[in-house]
């Protein structure tokens, strides 16, 4: 204590004990645009922006470019959070796939760059990405690099593919994890052209996947989910729920998540582009991203404190307490923390250094149901009997 003598009554606050951990916020989606006519105000150049009210950012977005019509797709399916970086149009597609990738000027990110600012700049990390109408090889290639520096996820078109087989070989150019190709697009009524209009499935994903998130969590994949808005595909793709056989079979085979349309219009496939079957499907990768963050983000208070075993056992404690809480709640199938010796010698601990070591399950998504059928004459035994009866 710093002063032992005291003639009176003194209260020692003690602050030991495990701490509750949240979990980090995932809906939130990021997006890069362009819009020359947008109100600059709300959507200035190059400037990550929180829309926290997407119906009515719709109507400052302009009519040109992608913006509107992504806060569109992404409206038809709720109001969660965006990050939305605004570039300008170049005077030719290469300088404005050059503005939608992005630099840094004069110690200011822009384009896709940008959206790694928003943590500082809006207090929120944009963790369900895309660039719709824009993600060729090039864009999609920048905007995973981000994803891995941010624990984001993006969802990315089979760009300028007009068949399915050029689909599975565009997927083949990435191996990434934090990523989900798309193939084909959706069709959608256009009120601005009056006409049927090519509407990027990518948008959609983005609004899709945020409402997943919020309504059943991140850890049930994109798949198989209604999609709103919605009219058509942009190419025929023959599905059938049992036979393998078909463009969709094909597709999900090769790791291109498809559409369908069977009791309304939806996403098919739930698969990344990674070889790692620890991370093959979307939602593994998403389970493994928030915990990471979630356990990071929520030890803070740990960080300076006096090592003693009882800190140890309190960092233990809660990991262990969130991992019952989502495991009760269908998140994960198990999971459980624990302090290795062999991790933590003293050379370590006397340098500072604690290892905490977790392991944990994710869900796996039903993806291959078999029912197995076969005919038997056994129900015939008691033929007559039931007769009698």
């Amino acid at each position: 204590m710093p002063t032992d003598y005291h003639h009176g009554v003194r209260v020692i606050e003690i602050t030991n004990g495990a701490r509750p951990i949240r979990t980090i916020t995932t809906a939130v989606v990021g997006f890069v645009a362009t819009a020359d006519d947008a109100d600059a105000s709300t959507f200035p150049l190059d400037r990550p922006v929180l829309i926290t009210d997407v119906a009515n950012a719709v109507g400052k977005a302009g009519t040109t470019g992608t913006l509107a019509a992504t806060l569109d797709a992404i409206k038809d399916h709720g109001s969660p959070l965006c990050v939305i970086v605004r570039v300008a149009e170049g005077d030719t597609p290469a300088e404005t796939k050059s503005n939608i990738i992005g630099t840094t000027v004069n110690g200011m990110k822009t384009g896709i760059q940008a959206l790694t600012a928003a943590p500082a700049q809006l207090g929120v990390t944009p963790r369900i990405l895309g660039v719709p109408g824009y993600d060729d090889e090039d864009v999609t290639a920048e905007l995973v690099s981000i994803a891995q520096m941010t624990r984001g996820f993006v969802y990315a078109s089979a760009f300028g593919c007009a068949t399915k087989e050029e689909a599975v070989l565009y997927r083949k150019n990435f191996g990434a994890r934090e990523l989900m190709i798309l193939w084909p697009d959706f069709v959608r009524w256009d009120t601005t052209a009056n006409a049927s209009v090519t509407a990027p499935a990518v948008a959609r994903a983005l609004g899709l996947r945020a409402k997943i998130d919020e309504d059943v969590g991140w850890h049930k994949t994109l798949s198989n989910v209604p999609v709103n808005g919605v009219s058509g595909l942009s190419k025929d793709v023959y599905w059938s729920l049992q036979n393998p056989a078909t463009d969709a079979g094909y597709l999900n085979a090769n790791e291109v998540t498809t559409l369908i349309n069977s009791k309304g219009y939806r996403f098919w496939g739930s698969r990344t582009c990674t070889e790692d079957p620890l991370f093959a499907f979307e939602n593994y990768t998403r389970t493994a991203q928030v915990l990471a963050d979630t356990m990071a983000d929520a030890h803070l208070w740990a960080i300076d404190k006096p090592m003693h075993p009882t800190l140890a056992r309190d960092i233990v404690d809660g990991v262990n307490a969130k991992f019952r809480e989502l495991v009760a709640n269908g998140y994960l199938i198990g999971g459980g923390a624990w302090l290795d010796q062999a991790k933590n010698q003293k050379e370590q601990l006397g340098a500072g250094k604690l290892t905490i070591s977790y392991d944990f399950t994710p869900v796996p998504p039903l993806e291959n149901l078999v029912f197995e059928q076969k005919i038997t004459l056994d129900y015939l035994v008691d033929f007559a009997a039931r007769m009698a009866a």
